[in-house]
């Protein structure tokens, strides 16, 4: 990593107010440690529970000052934009219903905003969306924070490199077993299909896995043949969905994802084959990636290796052999998000490398999946067009 970028354009650190994540959540302080990995950021407002009483308490914790501990997300906005010294950036990690409301109104205001997936609950939502960054000109993250890891950003590079070839097969699966038993979920919200959305296994790591396999590749997916449901007994929310892949390019593949695979932690695989070769990455040893040449022996890839490619390097703050997990790859999307914005308001380009987060044509394009594994489904399985 260079010196602060964001120092360097805005002579400080932008301003963040968060939204939800607040006490007994593990993706909060995620995106909050991850916003001060690179020092890019400074926590200044929060909104971090529905209840009142808890959320002025969780932000003084925090030791963010009592004035600007709010009881309500859209009562944060509208009293940072109100403020001379007010956030710079919105970061929203609230449940999934919620999303949609959260950032129309920070963009509304004028903010920059991070996102949790998925963007949206529906596909219509994720359209206007869309629209409206496009018209505010705003920047905003989505955070597929698993794209940040450095073999991942590795394997995007070498694919549109063309040292595998010709895309001929792709694979790719996201597997937990947090939720292989019957009972109410540790966030209830996620047993309401109205809060956690039509498919909460899609929504929750179906668009992490989607949106890692258009990362790596440079592919679209083309047509779903697709199954989900629900394989828990009594469980009303979909634990597990699976699907045959058509690419855009002719390739074909495989999707599949589950919460219900009982003793399994968080394996979320890929497997891209080409012409020339194939490359294998596991999140659970995110510092190796696996290449297969064709005729030559198989290599492993590690972070500022040899064959480390710029895109790979600009995500790695450390020499080689030492390990980088989730908390970097995480403060990578962060980190990028802050160079686009400070150079946004500066009115200044933005460095070129730090420009591959993703952002809401990502969340577009996720939500649009979901609905085509959906609407396969419905169809016991056709072939559908996402």
């Amino acid at each position: 990593m260079s010196l602060n970028p964001v120092i360097s354009l805005l002579g400080r650190r932008l301003r963040l107010a968060v939204i939800g994540g607040g006490p007994g959540s593990f993706i909060g302080a995620m995106h909050r440690q991850a916003a001060r990995i690179d020092d890019r950021y400074e926590l200044v407002a929060s909104c971090l529970s529905s209840n009142a009483e808890r959320s002025v308490q969780a932000g003084r914790e925090l030791g963010i000052a009592a004035d600007r501990c709010y009881a309500d997300g859209e009562a944060l906005i509208a009293g940072e934009a109100a403020r001379a010294d007010g956030a710079d950036v919105v970061a929203i990690m609230t449940p999934n219903d919620s999303h949609f409301q959260f950032s129309m109104v920070a963009l509304n205001a004028g903010m920059d905003v991070i996102c949790d997936k998925p963007m949206t609950n529906t596909l219509d939502e994720a359209q206007v969306l869309l629209q409206k960054v496009k018209d505010s000109g705003l920047v905003f993250c989505l955070t597929h924070n698993y794209t940040g890891y450095p073999m991942v950003r590795q394997a995007r590079a070498m694919v549109a490199a063309g040292e595998l070839g010709e895309l001929r097969l792709v694979q790719v699966e996201y597997v937990q077993g947090g939720r292989s038993q019957p009972g109410i979920s540790r966030s209830p919200w996620k047993d309401d299909a109205a809060r956690g959305g039509p498919s909460l296994v899609m929504g929750d790591i179906g668009t992490h896995a989607h949106n890692l396999l258009r990362f790596v590749t440079g592919l679209e997916v083309a047509q779903v043949a697709a199954e989900v449901g629900t394989v828990v007994p009594t469980r009303v929310t979909h634990d597990y969905a699976g699907a045959m892949l058509r690419m855009d390019n002719g390739a074909r593949g495989s999707f599949w994802v589950t919460q219900a695979a009982t003793g399994v932690e968080n394996a979320l695989r890929i497997r891209v084959s080409g012409s020339l070769g194939t490359l294998e990455w596991q999140q659970e040893i995110p510092q190796l990636l696996s290449f297969k040449p064709h005729g030559a022996p198989a290599q492993t890839r590690t972070p500022n290796g040899p064959g480390t490619l710029p895109l790979s390097a600009h995500s790695s703050r450390i020499v080689a052999g030492h390990p980088e997990g989730f908390h970097e790859c995480f403060a990578n999307i962060y980190s990028d998000a802050a160079q686009a914005i400070a150079a946004r308001r500066a009115g200044k380009a933005a460095e070129p490398l730090a420009l591959h987060f993703p952002n809401a044509t990502d969340g577009l394009l996720g939500l649009q999946f979901v609905d085509a594994v959906i609407r396969s489904n419905a169809s016991n399985g056709a072939w559908t067009t996402v």
